[in-house]
């Protein structure tokens, strides 16, 4: 999708702090952390939210979760919570499907 943040970043377009890559996920540090460690982990494919995910799709979903697991436990961390907001009023600002990963302190609930 040509206007899509996110896909520009996986374009190589928009400049980005890789945390990990392959031939289906793009992972990056997120420009406005909330935690000590604040990460992205992205489809390559555009899917615009989990409401947009289907039987076609989801296989790159459960591939994003299986990145987070790799990438937490590279980074030696144990403990970290995952986000996805799915539509405006559930805070999502960029309509691409990602997961927001957090870790470094102690995380609320409920969370806002």
């Amino acid at each position: 999708m040509s206007d899509c943040l996110f896909c520009k970043i996986v374009g190589g377009e928009i400049p980005s702090k890789k945390v990990y890559e392959d031939e289906l996920v793009y992972a990056f540090y997120d420009i406005d952390p909330q935690a000590p460690t604040h990460f992205l982990v992205i489809p390559k494919e555009h899917i615009a939210s989990c409401g947009a995910v289907t039987p076609e799709n989801s296989a790159v979903v459960a591939h994003c979760f299986e990145v987070i697991a790799k990438v937490t436990k590279d980074l030696g961390i144990e403990e970290f919570r995952v986000v996805s907001n799915c539509g405006a009023s559930a805070g999502q600002s960029v309509f691409h499907l990602h997961f927001h990963v957090l870790a470094g302190r102690d995380m609320t609930w409920p969370p806002g």
